[in-house]
């Protein structure tokens, strides 16, 4: 029997949204933001067949950017074939400081996707103070969406983010927004305080990139294929977030129809969530345990300086914590990755790696910021390791989500 996603009520919205929604930035051709006519028709065919095989289990959620190359041109000419009342369009559009800026943004977005009205508008990426104000204040973005909103051209109204938690809870508390687009997965759950903010303002909460950002799943370790076995990492890492009843639907970035094969099984086995996610997360814990020890893995986080506050903007913390993917559990393309993107990524990976260390940062002044750390005397072999093992020029593609 044909597996059919169930849906949840997003929230506030009152859209009943699939449990798997169809992320619109791995499938686009080029991150060139292209003319149609530039598009290959072995492109435009791929994304079409992901897009209908995707419907055919019940995903009516697809979500894409202004800033996703091609993306929005692509599926404005596929969308075109299938307009359907059961699609729920999302895209997203940054803040600006002008609210002129931001809205010819929206225009062309509309114009790419080539729509009258999108059910969901995303402000993308509020990810600092100053973002936040961007939109909120008198005149700001929020303004202009509002007057879109009430000319029917706009549903319904959230934020996409990869700021720090305290930002993402105040602007969640804001009660500007209907949902909001976030991290948190299994890796990296520190942003449970958002969670239960969204939930206690009946806000929609969409979890981003589960599988890319939440461990590089489609390319995993031995280590994390051992640890979930006899199911796919894929597959334990969707039923993680989505048996938590506050999550409403996680975005599935497909680049091929059979890209959704691991996640349809783990919708298959959602109903086992409770049972099956406990266990392996046992088996994680262990894991890390034995590799790292207790103390250090209960106390690591203890004392550390924000990455702004420490010399050369070295980011301790998300050092620390890939330092503890690789050790752990052997996620070394993952950590490889997330080290080279810091000092490339902005405001969207921030603070750098630690290549500047013992160059431009001395142990002597790091070791000042540590001061408040049990670990003051192991944290900066621990960087010169990192630093040994991926430092250099290779980085991620940024691929902002």
């Amino acid at each position: 029997m044909k597996i059919c996603v169930p849906s949840r009520r997003f929230g506030r919205t009152e859209l009943q949204i699939p449990l798997l929604s169809i992320g619109g930035m791995r499938f686009q051709q080029s991150w060139k933001d292209l003319e149609f006519s530039e598009v290959s028709s072995q492109s435009q065919d791929n994304l079409e067949a992901t897009l209908n095989h995707a419907a055919s289990f019940g995903l009516n959620h697809i979500e894409t950017a202004r800033h996703y190359g091609s993306s929005e041109i692509q599926l404005g000419h596929a969308l075109s074939k299938t307009i359907s009342p059961e699609i729920f369009l999302q895209t997203k559009v940054p803040p600006n400081e002008d609210p002129k800026v931001f809205e010819a943004e929206l225009e062309l977005s509309f114009e790419k996707l080539n729509v009258e009205k999108v059910d969901l508008l995303s402000i993308h990426g509020l990810n600092l103070v100053e973002h936040l104000d961007q939109t909120l204040r008198p005149g700001g973005c929020l303004e202009v969406v509002r007057r879109w909103q009430r000319i029917g051209k706009i549903d319904h109204i959230g934020f996409s983010t990869h700021a720090p938690t305290e930002l993402i809870v105040e602007a969640i508390r804001s009660n500007e927004f209907d949902y909001v687009n976030l991290h948190w997965y299994f890796i990296r759950q520190d942003n449970e305080p958002a969670l239960y903010a969204a939930s206690m303002l009946d806000m929609g909460v969409f979890i981003i990139s589960p599988t890319d950002k939440g461990g590089h799943l489609h390319t995993p370790s031995s280590k994390l294929l051992e640890l979930c076995s006899p199911i796919h990492p894929i597959i334990f890492n969707d039923l993680f977030c989505l048996r938590d009843s506050r999550v409403h639907t996680i975005s599935v970035g497909l680049t091929c129809p059979g890209d959704l094969d691991l996640h349809l099984q783990a919708i298959d086995l959602i109903d086992r969530a409770n049972d099956i996610v406990p266990e392996i997360a046992h088996r994680f814990q262990q894991a890390a345990f034995i590799s790292l020890g207790e103390i250090w893995i209960r106390n690591w986080k203890v004392g550390l300086p924000a990455w702004h506050e420490t010399p050369g903007n070295i980011n301790i913390p998300i050092l620390l914590w890939l330092h503890n993917l690789v050790e752990a559990w052997g996620m070394e393309g993952y950590a490889k990755a997330r080290y080279n993107l810091l000092g490339q990524a902005s405001h969207w990976f921030p603070g750098r790696n630690a290549d500047c260390l013992d160059t431009e940062v001395s142990e002597e002044s790091l070791r000042k910021v540590l001061v408040n750390s049990p670990w003051v005397d192991e944290i900066p072999d621990i960087l010169r390791g990192l630093r040994n093992r991926f430092g250099g020029n290779s980085q991620e593609r940024l691929s902002i989500s």
